[in-house]
């Protein structure tokens, strides 16, 4: 893939992460607030973090399982307040 692919994806991945940061903050999820400004710097599309290709490679899975993983949770979460309120 040429380079800018990867500017782009990282540019991308820096916003989405503030915006998931800054959901996480408002939603009183600290935590997670933190763990999404960590992935943000990580990800920052300034300047570059040299961690070699398999390591980034390694880093992208994790963070793609991590994601997936907060999607589940949230809708599950949801799911147990929605029905706790029907009661």
């Amino acid at each position: 893939m040429p380079y800018g692919y990867y500017q782009v994806v990282r540019l991308v991945g820096f916003v989405g992460f503030i915006l998931l940061a800054y959901k996480s903050y408002t939603d009183k999820a600290i935590n997670m607030a933190i763990i999404y400004c960590g992935l943000a710097l990580l990800f920052q599309p300034l300047f570059k973090i040299a961690l070699g290709r398999t390591i980034w490679n390694v880093v992208d899975v994790l963070v793609s399982i991590f994601l997936i993983a907060t999607i589940f949770y949230n809708q599950a979460t949801k799911r147990n307040t929605n029905s706790s309120h029907e009661l």
